[in-house]
């Protein structure tokens, strides 16, 4: 399955079944009277975070979703058929985007969510209903309201605690795949990851998701490589992994590359908790890994963490790192309280 996280449709929602002008007209009844009914209301189109969905690649076969028209009301007092909603079900992460691309409807983080994108217009009034003492015989009925038409952009941001980062062979793969059941592709090329990987990882009892996105390279926010199109995966996440292969011999440049990248896409990505990690220790001697760690403290002035995600030295004491920020943010999400009108 093809992997998609942007995608445009086009949506209308029902127009509403006209009001009947009708009198009854039967032999032997005198004065039959107004009985005309009213018209169907139309369908509505919804929006519907499901299970089982990790990609928009439904979107792109089908990008028109039109709902139902509300029957016309008939004689005999007889009201119109409803026209039948449009539910389009997306995965949960999913955010919906006004045509302007700017403004967020609404943001489905949870299954079951469901948001009204366009209602169906009301059904017309028939002249059974504007019968009165001072009009008897009505001729009025009332037009359907019309459907909405509008186009909705649909953006999917993967629901991870945490989100790897790193130049390409920088060790993501590797390590996604050393502390998960995650199977991404690995190889000796750049950007052997093109799509985003999701793994659960377990650490002293506690579990965690961790997203795998493919590399950034210098120049990536102006679309250089695979460019930026797969950081809003991590914008989520509560704390960033930044990976820094430790065999390069400009460790340091390769930081600083990857943080001007992200703070060229979003200041608040920018922002995150970040953990530094010099990767592929086992490949290097204890003398340039010294130089090599300390250059990299200099640029991030952090502490940073030594692993190899080969050999696993290290891995449980970056796992439990992570842990520490991912724990520290989900208690500070339960102390915030709802805000209410």
């Amino acid at each position: 399955m093809k992997f998609l996280d942007l995608a445009k449709v086009y949506i209308r929602s029902g127009s509403g079944g006209a009001g009947c002008s009708s009198f009854r007209r039967e032999k032997f009844i005198e004065f039959g009277g107004p009985d005309g009914g009213d018209g169907g209301k139309g369908g509505s189109v919804y929006a519907e975070a499901v299970e089982g969905l990790n990609t928009l690649i439904d979107f792109r076969y089908q990008q028109h979703f039109f709902a139902k028209n509300g029957q016309h009301g008939m004689g005999s007092q007889r009201t119109g058929k409803d026209g039948d909603d449009i539910v389009l079900k997306v995965p949960v992460g999913t955010e919906l985007i006004d045509e302007d691309e700017e403004t967020v409807i609404a943001d489905l983080t949870e299954v079951g969510q469901r948001v009204l994108l366009a209602k169906g217009g009301n059904g017309g009034w028939g002249n059974l209903r504007f019968k009165s003492s001072t009009n008897r015989a009505p001729s009025r009925a009332n037009p359907g309201q019309d459907g909405v038409e509008r186009t909705i952009w649909l953006r999917l941001k993967l629901i991870a605690d945490a989100g790897l980062l790193g130049l390409p062979n920088a060790g993501k793969s590797t390590f996604l795949a050393a502390v998960s059941n995650a199977r991404p592709k690995i190889a000796d090329y750049p950007f052997t990851t093109l799509v985003p990987n999701l793994g659960v990882v377990g650490i002293d009892g506690k579990e965690f998701v961790i997203a795998d996105i493919p590399g950034l390279i210098e120049g990536a926010s102006e679309g250089r490589g695979l460019g930026d199109q797969f950081l809003g995966h991590v914008e989520r996440c509560s704390v960033l992994l930044h990976l820094v292969d430790g065999t390069s011999e400009t460790v340091a440049e390769d930081c600083e590359t990857i943080l001007n990248e992200l703070e060229a896409y979003s200041e608040a990505l920018y922002d995150k908790p970040r953990i530094t990690v010099l990767n592929k220790i086992d490949a290097i001697d204890p003398e340039t890994l010294a130089e090599r760690k300390a250059a990299l403290e200099e640029v991030t002035g952090a502490p940073v963490h030594l692993m190899s995600g080969v050999s696993k030295e290290g891995v449980n004491i970056v796992l439990r790192a992570l842990w520490s920020e991912i724990e520290d943010d989900r208690r500070a999400e339960d102390k915030e309280e709802p805000w209410t009108p």
